[in-house]
């Protein structure tokens, strides 16, 4: 009875102040201006120079400050200054150094010379490798510095700077590190002048020093950088190469400073993870407060954040969706972000439908909860949703899923019109909107091309339909019927799928890596919709990095990939199919080994232009290429659906841009209502349950009495 009674009175006690009976969180959370947020996977790296993962960057995006950012609101996305001044324009240089103008040719442009300026004021964050004895000196450089310390909180003692050009310098040297491996340094050190030659002087000096020894980078020129002023430096590029301005808005470019370089590689640190790659050092809205990646991850507001206001302007339905509504307020909004590891989709779920979770993305398995798509396709909230106040957030994403052919195959390789016919065929076979009507939920686009919407020569309807495998019909893209396929099956010499020649059947085969939630309803669907113009499809399943090597070696006849936008350029898709970034004997990541000399040329034309028609006009081009050559059936590009709660504000979907936690505002009081409207116990079969066992404790309380006394007497 009493341990009945306890739970009773802790769960009123609960609902009594305000807090729901099930909160996951402390009740001095209570109404907090607190993000709460949810991960899958442990992020693997913090530091900028190493980190390149979509989930590292929804925490070094939030730490670290690049020099560019991308406008929260706009699309096409837009860069605009983080750290700096302005967007810096690249002046040219010929190979005697002679100024060429701003539009020149690419053949014509040697050197590339972009100037950055800081805005002055910009501080890091509190933190030890900044804080300073008595005599000026850093505190905690020294012997046995990580004796008895876990976490930088253990470091009492804390100190600031200000941002310079030099954390700038630093990080650039850092790419060229031999120890830390930085995934970007083999394309950035031809790009920008002298990197591989640093990289090549650090990898000697390194050989010369202990193997945890710290190497000082300041102690190693870079003769692509030179620094002007404390806020003013100026990097060399080879060549002319626009697409740089992306890189400078990606961690990879956000500043280091030494002290913090220095702190880390002290004796005894790395052991502890007390290291960059752990505990990160910037000058961000956010700060990482708690590393626990396999429980969950904390950012609390930088108290020397510098500062930037909410966009004022945005693209068409912005202001009607109240993302406007904030204009010229100061950022951050929010104090915290709280972020719990989930590996399960459905306890995530269950977490935010009781708004625990302020969003939340769509399983395959809630996905019929969530929403309803209509006979036009259309897709809405469900009732439940709409009653929660919760708000569907859909784009399509700036990535590209598609089916390789290896174009080196004797079968279905080489830009013969047999062979490209073959393709073809296939190509038109391969139902994708069936495809994405069944194992998308609806959720993705028919590609036509690389290129997915949002980036420069995407185009939505007739202009951009890739006439080999659709007609136009009724203002929509039709796919052409099966027998179109087996029409130019029959004319590659494969009439009803067999050789005509020897008349044998046409066997092809896909290596996957397999496994994974569906994967051999998937296979088994894609077995069937080859069999639907005659040919056999073999699935051959293997590991990772066997299908890798595979890759690598051209052993393989079709396979699966993916590709994601580092930046929002067509280069960065087309760049894909280009012959001289071949997989085989090259290394590079055009798996599909497709050359055509012509589209070669087009590229290596388009690649370095700016956005002007004369650059679209090469793209639709190049477009038209690819469509009558067929290297890829060219599948998806998927569609991102994201339920917010009510109470979150100012939310936006962008692929690019991912400094995105400053511009969200918590209506906290809202959803504290929410939660204890929505968690509200059931409490009368706890009453119920009370009562029963009080009624049959009293007759057996006084059948104990009885039976003493009658004991006493005896």
């Amino acid at each position: 009875m009493r341990k009945i009674c306890t739970s009773l009175v802790i769960l009123l006690a609960l609902t009594a102040c305000g807090q729901s009976w099930n909160d996951p969180y402390p009740a001095a959370d209570a109404g907090a201006n607190v993000l709460y947020s949810a991960f899958a996977d442990r992020p693997k790296h913090l530091d900028p120079a190493q980190s390149y993962s979509e989930d590292e960057v929804t925490f070094t995006a939030q730490i670290y400050e690049p020099p560019l950012q991308y406008h929260y609101l706009k699309r096409p996305y837009e860069l605009i200054p983080g750290t700096l001044v302005e967007v810096p324009v690249p002046r040219h240089f010929d190979a005697s150094g002679r100024a060429l103008p701003a539009g020149a040719p690419a053949e014509q442009v040697a050197e590339s010379l972009y100037e950055l300026k800081l805005q002055p004021g910009i501080r890091y964050q509190p933190h030890p490798a900044f804080a300073r004895d008595a005599g000026g000196q850093p505190r905690y450089l020294g012997q046995n510095v990580a004796d008895g310390r876990q976490a930088i909180s253990d470091f009492p003692e804390t100190g600031s700077r200000e941002l310079t050009a030099d954390d700038y310098i630093y990080q650039l040297k850092r790419l060229a590190h031999p120890r830390l491996h930085s995934p970007i340094f083999g394309m950035m050190a031809e790009k920008i002048v002298g990197l591989k030659e640093l990289g090549e002087t650090l990898s000697k000096a390194a050989k010369d020093q202990p193997k945890d020894a710290w190497l000082d980078l300041d102690a190693y020129p870079l003769s692509g950088v030179e620094k002007i002023d404390a806020y003013t430096w100026r990097i060399r590029i080879k060549g002319k190469y626009p697409q740089f301005l992306y890189w400078l808005a990606m961690p990879f470019f956000a500043p280091v400073p030494r002290e913090a370089d220095r702190f880390y590689a002290q004796p005894g640190m790395a052991a502890k993870n007390l290291t960059l790659d752990w505990w990160p050092v910037g000058t961000g809205p956010f700060m990482l407060s708690e590393n626990d990646p396999n429980r969950r991850m904390v950012l609390s507001r930088n108290p020397n954040y510098h500062g930037q206001n909410y966009p004022c302007e945005g693209e068409a339905g912005d202001r009607e969706a109240g993302l406007l509504a904030d204009c010229g307020k100061p950022l951050p909004f929010i104090e915290r972000a709280v972020f719990t590891r989930e590996k399960e989709a459905i306890p995530y779920w269950n977490k935010f439908m009781q708004g625990y979770y302020d969003a939340s993305g769509i399983s395959s398995d809630s996905f019929d909860q969530a929403v309803r798509i209509n006979i036009d396709g259309d897709v809405t909230l469900s009732d439940e949703m709409r009653d929660k106040g919760i708000r569907l957030l859909t784009s399509v994403k700036s990535s590209t899923f598609y089916m390789g052919f290896n174009m080196l195959d004797p079968v279905l390789g080489g830009l013969s019109e047999k062979a490209t016919k073959l393709r073809q065929a296939i190509s038109i076979a391969i139902d994708q909107e069936e495809f994405i009507s069944i194992f998308q939920n609806g959720r993705g686009i028919a590609a036509q091309s690389p290129l997915p919407p949002g980036i420069f020569g995407f185009e939505a309807g007739e202009l951009g339909l890739n006439r080999v495998v659709y007609d136009w019909q009724d203002g929509k893209p039709r796919r052409k019927p099966v027998e179109v396929a087996k029409k130019l099956l029959a004319e590659a010499g494969y009439p009803n799928g067999r050789d005509a020649r020897s008349g044998e059947p046409l066997v092809v085969n896909l290596d996957s890596t397999g496994g994974g939630s569906g994967e051999k309803a998937r296979l088994d669907w894609l077995t069937r919709q080859f069999a639907k113009i005659d040919i056999q499809l073999v699935v051959r399943p293997t590991d990772y990095n066997r299908f890798q090597d595979k890759v690598r070696k051209g052993n393989v006849q079709l396979f699966y990939f993916g590709w994601n936008a580092d930046y929002p350029d067509p280069e960065n898709f087309f760049f894909l199919l280009d012959g001289n970034e071949a997989k085989v004997g090259k290394g590079g990541e055009n798996a599909a080994n497709y050359a055509n000399p012509e589209f070669d040329r087009l590229f290596l034309r388009m690649k370095n232009m700016e956005n002007t028609p004369e650059r679209l006009a090469i793209i639709r081009q190049m477009n038209g290429i690819l469509h009558q050559d067929a290297p890829w059936v060219f599948g998806l590009h998927p569609k991102s659906y994201t339920l917010g709660h009510r109470w979150l504000k100012n939310r936006k979907p962008s692929d690019v841009g991912n400094n995105t936690l400053k511009y969200q505002r918590i209506d906290a009081a809202e959803r504290t209502a929410a939660r204890g409207d929505w968690n509200t116990p059931v409490l009368w079969p706890l009453l119920l349950a009370a009562g029963l066992l009080g009624l049959a404790v009293v007759p057996a309380a006084l059948g104990y009495r009885r039976r003493e006394r009658r004991t006493a007497v005896k």
